[in-house]
């Protein structure tokens, strides 16, 4: 009995044993799982890899640049500043900002569509030196954007601007090509050619400023010049460039040129179906009939929106040229002609061959008056040029009145003239209004 009892306890611990060895072993499917998932987990970091190592160089780029001794080993020409390093005596400086925005492989220009210049002035007051020296080495440098980081606009030593100096990519080109080298003499310098060939998005502070220094080792040894920075800026890729806002705009550039109209967006396409092709066009409806134009822009677009849409327009140059158009050339009625420039602004209003002043017209002569500017510019395509001189100067940029071939496409006017119709006193309340708001130009008028 107790053999029996002996060998069933062996019996029951040795399938213990196997049920355990069983539980041990995993199953078919958790091993296919588990391979899933590390391949996939493999996968992720094969994706990163590229992305942290990148991440990781640059940070420690930008830390090495910013480490002295790091430029003592790569600039063994420029000697470390002494304990206390003497005042400038004279700054270099750009004698106007660049143009902006600026875009890789673009020339760089300066506010007023000129080359960079790099001048002399005086340290403390800022005037152009008179006694300076006979020609200096200046290079120009990129500078990071958020340098100096504490906020001040100047260096206090070449070593300490030279920490600012952002070096190439690796495997890119230098970041500025052009004439980097320049040689100043009688206290001026012409940076005839300059471009950017890479875009500031990989920089920490995403930004980038123009620098100009004394070229260290070339055997200037008089009093100290102080280093010139421009303001941050973006540099962005030239492909953007296809797309760029034209500050101020033409008459003839497309209308998508404008604020918040995006090329072949929903507002470029609505106006294009009505006819709204170019700035110019786009002005001409905002003069006469903005309530218009404004319902072909549709919900989609806010009011902010359109006020910056509009104000964008409104810096466009009209021109010095004036068109005429006389009451009863196209079946209206005859003694009258107005004069609108070429964004169908009033110039000018003849009554019976006298002219008149706007505000010193009654309720009846502004409703007829405005009644001929509609006319005006349904008939923009016909109309002739006047033989009047504006203040204005002629400009070489101005173009006809009409731009494009194919016009707007507004309703047709009635024959009759609308103050006849209906309630008169409500269509001359209108128009006080609308005058008195300045909506047909009417502030344009020459006296």
């Amino acid at each position: 009995m107790a053999a029996k009892r002996l060998h069933d306890g062996s019996e029951n611990e040795e399938d213990r044993r196997d049920e355990k060895r069983m539980h041990r072993l995993p199953s078919f499917s958790t091993v296919i799982k588990e391979a899933v998932m590390m391949k996939q987990v493999h996968n992720v970091f094969m994706l990163l890899e590229p992305l942290l190592r990148r991440v990781v160089q640059e940070e420690l780029q930008a830390g090495l640049v910013r480490s002295p001794r790091y430029i003592e080993r790569s600039s063994p020409e420029t000697s470390p500043p002494p304990p206390s390093s003497p005042r400038a005596t004279w700054r270099l400086a750009f004698l106007n900002p660049p143009q902006l925005p600026i875009f890789t492989g673009s020339k760089i220009e300066d506010a007023n569509g000129n080359p960079l210049q790099v001048i002399l002035v005086d340290a403390d007051t800022g005037s152009p030196c008179q006694n300076v020296p006979q020609f200096l080495r200046v290079e120009v440098v990129p500078i990071f954007g958020d340098f100096p980081h504490d906020g001040r606009e100047e260096c206090g030593s070449a070593a300490e601007f030279a920490r600012g100096v952002v070096k190439e990519r690796a495997g890119k080109r230098p970041l500025l090509t052009g004439e980097v080298a320049l040689t100043m003499r009688d206290g001026r310098a012409t940076v005839g050619e300059l471009q950017f060939t890479d875009n500031s998005s990989w920089l920490r502070c995403r930004k980038f400023r123009i620098g100009a220094r004394v070229v260290p080792g070339s055997g200037y040894d008089g009093p100290r010049v102080a280093e010139a920075m421009t303001e941050a800026f973006n540099v962005r890729d030239h492909r953007g460039e296809l797309y760029r806002k034209h500050y101020p705009p033409a008459l003839g550039d497309d209308v998508w040129r404008l604020e918040k109209i995006g090329k072949e967006g929903a507002f470029h396409k609505k106006l294009t179906q009505s006819g709204v092709r170019t700035v110019q066009e786009f002005l001409q409806m905002l003069v006469v009939k903005p309530d218009v134009l404004r319902m072909i822009m549709g919900d989609g677009m806010t009011d902010r929106m359109w006020e910056a849409t509009t104000k964008h327009a409104r810096q466009c140059e009209a021109g010095d040229r004036v068109y005429a158009y006389t009451a009863g050339q196209t079946g209206g009625v005859g003694g009258a002609t107005v004069y609108v420039n070429s964004i169908c602004q009033l110039v000018k209003i003849e009554l019976a061959g006298v002219e008149c002043v706007p505000q010193h017209l009654n309720r009846a002569q502004k409703a007829y008056v405005h009644q001929l500017l509609l006319e005006a510019f349904e008939q923009r395509a016909s109309l002739q040029e006047a033989d009047i001189l504006l203040h204005a100067s002629h400009s070489s940029n101005d173009l006809p009145l009409l731009q494009n071939a194919a016009p707007a496409v507004p309703p047709p006017l009635p024959a009759t003239p609308l103050w006849f119709q209906g309630t008169p006193d409500i269509d001359f309340q209108i128009i006080d209004d609308l005058a008195n708001q300045g909506n047909f130009g009417f502030k344009m008028f020459d006296e």
